[in-house]
């Protein structure tokens, strides 16, 4: 039988993007922009690839800045890359058109060959499936990018729900995309955790709701008044769980396994 404590999760949601699956994290944009631009420097004229690449970082950085074309961008990533690459074509005094397809495509193609799953990751989620806990997965993006990484990873099968922000038309941190996962499982926010690597919006957010944030800091982001959740969680009473501060703390996906065997969770043998 299940041994759950006041601590264990009956459900875990889980983020895709640098929480499963390695991303952004780890990646050389320079150099991958460098890459993306090289194969087409013919078309430049006397500009050099250095100054075309700073250009398109550059444009990169003001259009993912603006909340509304966030939104907007990451539900159309083709039409995003190509809108970033022509502004900095454009503003070079090169027309965009043809050679800023050419360049945004290059430029996701390398970006896709280098996806992998984080170390432990299919490890973490076996073994919670053997422990009998729901699972749901909640990604932002456009439909067919989402589905196209789950679909190379097989990732489909370890999950009772999957939620892509292109399909069911809500990302996070709306309220109402947590709330739809805790129907589809039939649980409760209480005895639900979130895993992700966006503080906000994967772990202070969902907490609102009464869910358990469970931050994946991959990069190690030392933040003030944060440490003591992480070394002293052993004895933190259970009504001192503050909504801005995450539950846990963890570093790479696989030390959820130490936290559900600090709650006393154990396997589910049907008997």
């Amino acid at each position: 039988m299940s041994a759950w404590s006041a601590h264990s999760p009956q459900a875990i949601l889980f983020d895709l993007d640098d929480t499963l699956l390695a991303f952004d994290q780890g990646a050389d944009f320079r150099n991958l922009w460098r890459m993306a631009c090289e194969p087409f420097s013919q078309e430049f004229g006397d500009l050099r690839v250095e100054s075309l690449v700073s250009s398109i970082q550059a444009k990169g950085k003001w259009y993912w800045s603006d909340p509304q074309r966030h939104l907007w961008g990451r539900l159309h990533m083709t039409a995003a890359r190509r809108t970033v690459v022509e502004t900095a074509l454009q503003e070079l005094g090169l027309t965009g058109g043809p050679l800023a397809d050419k360049i945004a495509a290059r430029y996701w193609t390398e970006r896709e060959r280098r996806f992998r799953l984080f170390p432990g990751a299919l490890e973490t989620l076996k073994h919670l499936k053997q422990l009998g806990i729901k699972m749901a997965l909640l990604t932002n993006g456009e439909a067919q990018m989402q589905r196209a990484k789950i679909e190379r990873f097989d990732l489909a099968p370890w999950f009772d729900a999957i939620l892509i922000e292109g399909e069911f038309g809500i990302g996070k941190p709306d309220e109402r995309i947590y709330r739809h996962a805790l129907a589809e499982l039939q649980v409760d926010p209480q005895f639900t955790w979130m895993v992700g690597d966006n503080l906000e919006w994967e772990v202070l957010a969902p907490q609102r709701l009464g869910i358990r944030g469970i931050w994946l800091n991959h990069r190690g982001a030392d933040l003030a008044g944060l440490s003591d959740v992480v070394h002293e969680h052993e004895n933190q009473p259970e009504h001192e769980n503050k909504h801005d501060q995450p539950f846990r703390i963890i570093h790479n996906v696989i030390e959820l396994l130490d936290l559900i065997e600090y709650t006393g969770v154990e396997v589910d043998t049907g008997k």
